[in-house]
């Protein structure tokens, strides 16, 4: 930390405000996450009592017993890995080039093409048509369907394209000199320039795929393909309408509560994993050694 004898009175109360509104936010953000995993810690009839605040209360790991010891979860867990990672691999293979073209100056019909994908951020066909045009191309109930459907985002692609626009022209120049065609500029040049946005915009797909609940509940009717997230709900639903199970709650080791917090935490763990690993390219310059303007 600077040395606070360096500022004014007013840039001193200045920083101790940001520090205390800093410290507040963390703490926001930080507190579902360690109440959720302390409810799932937690016995059945101390979550559904409510006396759960920041520790777990009558500690117990019943809830994850009664979570990994179903199949269903297993397979729907697989699926959303399938969902999220074939989906996030499809979606860079069509964002990175799409980006790179949108970036190029000689793009014929280039301020077209850009307000063309730019305007889908802002109109769609919603959500009835959208649903019939998966139906008619017979992607319901698929992983296919699941994974093409929603592989193209229009935020991603104008992100990725204004930082293909800041990369000076002379790494570009350099690479046509030694004979590289367009696609050669593309992987050699642009994509390793660009780690630290593709990471970015990787953790944006991994994030929404992993999340994703909506379309997969409308679009997915076998149980053997849901995903995580549609898995949850159904378990939640179960428990809920189990009257032998809620009128033993009493005494029960876990409960609606408990189990659902035991699946959540399961299902952020994964994206806790990923996200420090991706989170080094953020603040990495993408020129350090390059050529000079």
């Amino acid at each position: 930390m600077a040395n606070m004898n360096l500022y004014s009175r007013g840039d001193k109360w200045f920083v101790i405000a940001n520090m205390v509104l800093v410290g507040l936010f963390t703490i926001a953000t930080l507190y579902p996450f360690l109440y959720i995993a302390a409810v799932s810690f937690s016995s059945g009839f101390a979550a559904a009592a409510g006396t759960v605040v920041l520790t777990p209360v009558n500690f117990t790991i019943a809830a994850y017993e009664r979570v990994l010891s179903e199949p269903e979860f297993w397979r729907s867990y697989a699926n959303t890995f399938i969902y999220t990672f074939g989906g996030t691999a499809v979606s860079l293979l069509i964002i990175i080039p799409g980006a790179y073209a949108l970036s190029r100056p000689q793009l014929i019909g280039r301020r077209f093409w850009n307000l063309f994908v730019a305007f889908t951020m802002w109109f769609n066909a919603g959500l009835i048509p959208f649903f019939l045009n998966m139906r008619d191309l017979g992607l319901l109930d698929s992983y296919f369907g699941i994974i093409i459907g929603f592989a193209l985002n229009a935020f991603n692609i104008i992100l990725l394209r204004n930082f293909f626009e800041s990369i000076p022209s002379s790494f570009e120049e350099a690479a046509r000199m030694d004979g590289a065609n367009e696609f050669q500029v593309l992987w050699k040049v642009y994509v390793p320039l660009s780690k630290p946005a593709i990471a970015t915009i990787t953790l944006f797909c991994i994030v929404a795929r992993w999340n994703g609940f909506f379309w997969a509940m409308v679009l997915l009717q076998s149980e053997d393909k849901i995903p995580l997230q549609v898995y949850l709900r159904q378990l939640i639903a179960e428990l809920s309408d189990d009257e032998e199970f809620t009128s033993t709650l009493i005494s029960a080791a876990y409960s609606v509560e408990t189990v659902t917090a035991a699946i959540i935490v399961c299902s952020i763990i994964p994206v806790l994993l990923i996200y420090p690993w991706v989170q080094k390219y953020f603040n990495k310059g993408i020129l350090l050694g390059g050529v000079k303007e």
